[in-house]
């Protein structure tokens, strides 16, 4: 799941990327195969997080799986 990160709070991609001229045409960010190809990977200074990006409107964009507890 895609979550856009700002400094208040998390936001989801439909409240924003539909605004957006790089939205696909269902207004979502174009994600694919875990690339974000609106955008770029963001280089974080420790640990490098490989779900990070940084979109093209200048939005921080995180890739958060949803895993079951054990």
């Amino acid at each position: 799941m895609l979550v856009i990160l700002t400094r208040n709070q998390l936001l989801t991609p439909q409240a924003v990327c539909p605004s957006c001229l790089l939205s696909n045409q269902q207004g979502e960010p174009r994600w694919q195969q875990g690339q974000l190809s609106c955008g770029q990977r963001e280089r974080e200074q420790c640990p490098p997080h490989p779900s990070h990006f940084r979109c093209t409107m200048g939005f921080r964009l995180m890739n958060i799986e949803e895993s079951a507890s054990s």
